[in-house]
């Protein structure tokens, strides 16, 4: 049985107490009509055309066919669109993992990538060195493999850090698991969003045959009312296998969403610029706010994503500071005990357009709250 989905189940009760989001997962949402606006003459007309029958359940061909023109090694028959990367996510791990195995899960992370492998099989989580800037240990994961290990679960850029292993590190990483015959599952949904691009990393199926890359347009592409996402793999059984997990859930993907997702990313450049400008400047006013009050956060700057994990320096519990936080002021943002670590941290978020609205009442909040002795 999976646990409650702890970060979700927060949302749910707590976002509509919000008037302004601080801890938002994606960058500024993109609009229906400024999307067809830019739709080329093919997609438009295929819109216009379109018959609300069931889809293909793989996935719409021409709309697999761009995704696979994402990557360096893939081909249409190796990607499979989802609803969603949640989607993506479960049906993969589902046809995978089995319970003779074992998995190794590297947190903090989406609780997802760690629930689903518990509730499949035993998991060991390896969690990033925070005492070095969220880094990524390579000879702790290798002391938790065991014979039975199936598949490591990596997350970058990391939700809810930002940080982002040096190349190295991955390609070490890669050669780690080739010489176990383990798959590599890696969440790439803030792929593309590195604050500086000679940052990015390649994607894990480029660089691994048993690599797997999840992908979605919720984040990069401001989409998330689609609910499209992916899964890319160049071996043909685990996409076999995912289609199998998916036919007890969506079946096959929503028809609409699959052609503005086609618009989306055959118009991704006029789509995606902005949103990381926005993004690049956000974080700049972030970052000059935590710089003011040193004294009361740490603050690592986040090298890809729109997320951001500053750690309290005080006595208050995370939970406590974003509950006042949202009574006064209206702002939502997450304490880190949703990602089952100390309460210590907030999940901050630096993509939207109103960011700089939200920012504005957390200093507010913070001047008040300094004044009343908050630091400690």
């Amino acid at each position: 049985m999976l646990p409650v989905f702890e970060l979700e189940d927060y949302l749910l009760r707590h976002e509509a107490r919000a008037t302004v989001s601080l801890c938002a997962s994606g960058l500024e949402t993109v609009g229906l009509g400024r999307l067809l606006s830019l739709a080329d003459a093919e997609t438009l007309a295929l819109w216009q055309g379109l018959v609300l029958e069931y889809s293909q359940p793989q996935g719409f061909l021409p709309l697999r066919e761009e995704i696979a023109g994402q990557y360096e090694t893939v081909s249409a028959e190796q990607v499979c669109v989802f609803a969603g990367a949640a989607e993506a996510i479960i049906c993969t791990l589902q046809g995978l993992l089995r319970p003779t195995d074992h998995a190794v899960v590297v947190v903090p992370c989406y609780q997802s990538l760690e629930s689903i492998p518990a509730s499949l099989c035993e998991t060991t989580r390896v969690s990033l060195d925070a005492a070095n800037g969220w880094t990524l240990n390579l000879e702790v994961i290798e002391a938790a493999l065991r014979p039975n290990t199936r598949l490591i679960v990596i997350n970058f850029p990391n939700n809810p850090t930002g940080t982002i292993p040096e190349r190295a590190i991955l390609l070490d990483l890669v050669e780690l698991a080739r010489s176990r015959n383990i798959y590599l599952f890696s969440d790439e949904v803030y792929r593309g969003m590195e604050v500086n691009p000679a940052d990015r990393l390649p994607a894990l199926v480029d660089v691994y045959e048993r690599g797997i890359s999840i992908g979605s347009f919720s984040k990069l592409y401001g989409l998330p009312g689609l609910r499209i996402g992916w899964a890319a793999a160049r071996e043909p059984e685990v996409i076999r296998a995912a289609i199998g997990k998916k036919h007890y859930l969506s079946i096959c993907p929503n028809s609409a969403s699959e052609l503005l997702a086609l618009m989306a990313l055959r118009a991704q450049d006029a789509i995606v610029p902005l949103g990381m400008d926005l993004m690049r400047r956000n974080l700049h006013e972030m970052t000059r706010f935590f710089e003011r009050y040193s004294k009361l956060f740490h603050w690592q700057e986040p090298q890809g994503g729109c997320l951001g994990f500053p750690e309290l320096k005080t006595n208050l519990p995370a939970e406590q500071f974003t509950q006042q936080l949202l009574e006064s002021e209206g702002v939502l943002v997450l304490p880190s005990h949703l990602y089952g670590l100390p309460d210590t941290h907030l999940r901050v978020s630096y993509g939207k357009a109103s960011m700089p609205e939200a920012l504005s009442r957390l200093e507010r909040f913070t001047q008040r709250s300094y004044r009343a002795g908050l630091s400690v």
